[in-house]
């Protein structure tokens, strides 16, 4: 009896795991839309963020929309609109936080286990079946120079992305939301790890331009537009952030 029930447990995780699969197969196959729920969090809890929260509305989100259905244009992607974004309620707790980059092997798996978990039980409906889901952790200006890299998972489709909450960097928010939402759909980073700076060619929006320097746009798993070999500037916004041709292979864009 025993091992009827074993032979049971691995049949079900493994059709389990096959499902998983063919659902993340399935949706980069491009067929459809994906809907994407954003979820803001006071990560301070601070007065001053509950204030720019209750100032969100869905629209300004709307350039991350269009920022994809330009670049999807430029693939000839079938869609004209390939990501919907929906404005949700609050999440009134914060996302467990990620181990450190070079954190143990372990510590990762757990909090990957931890994080979805909590994606599970904090996912209010939008009015619309779910595909991704980001929660955007908002952080109060003032108590802070710098924020802790944001994190998305491919398992899952989930996100914790570290925000400001101030009107004058949403547009630089919107860079940050996109590249994380993109980490989701199995993109990589192109930046490298210790210098921030992006990587050659792939993460250059144009590696062929002549002279090479200085670049006027930034690759969006970048985030930055090169400026000599060891300067860059983060992106300003969206107008001037694309999706480079590594990156579109990664998401199903392009061969």
């Amino acid at each position: 009896m025993l091992k009827l029930v074993r032979i049971f447990f691995w049949v079900v995780v493994v059709l389990t795991a096959l499902m998983q699969l063919w659902q993340e197969y399935q949706l980069l196959q491009w067929h459809k839309p994906l809907n994407v729920a954003l979820y803001p969090v006071n990560a301070d809890g601070a007065a001053v963020v509950d204030t720019y929260i209750t100032s969100l509305r869905e629209h300004d989100f709307e350039v991350i929309a269009q920022f994809f259905s330009r670049e999807a244009h430029k693939y000839q992607l079938s869609l004209s609109r390939p990501i919907n974004l929906y404005l949700g309620p609050e999440i009134h707790e914060v996302p467990p936080a990620p181990p450190a980059i070079n954190g143990h092997w372990l510590d990762i798996i757990l909090w990957s286990l931890k994080f979805r978990w909590f994606s599970w039980g904090h996912q209010p409906s939008v009015g619309v079946p779910i595909d991704i889901k980001l929660y955007l952790l908002y952080h109060d200006p003032s108590k802070h120079t710098h924020l802790m890299h944001s994190t998305a998972l491919h398992k899952g489709r989930i996100g914790r992305v570290n925000l400001f909450a101030a009107h004058r960097q949403h547009a630089v928010n919107t860079v940050i939301i996109a590249h994380e939402l993109l980490h989701t759909l199995s993109a990589g980073d192109k930046y490298d790890l210790n210098t921030n700076l992006p990587l050659f060619p792939q993460g250059y929006a144009e590696p062929y331009l002549q002279p090479l320097y200085p670049q006027q746009l930034a690759e969006v798993m970048a985030g930055k537009v090169p400026i000599t070999p060891r300067r860059a500037r983060m992106a300003k916004g969206l107008e001037e952030t694309v999706i480079g041709r590594p990156t579109a292979r990664e998401i199903g864009w392009t061969k």
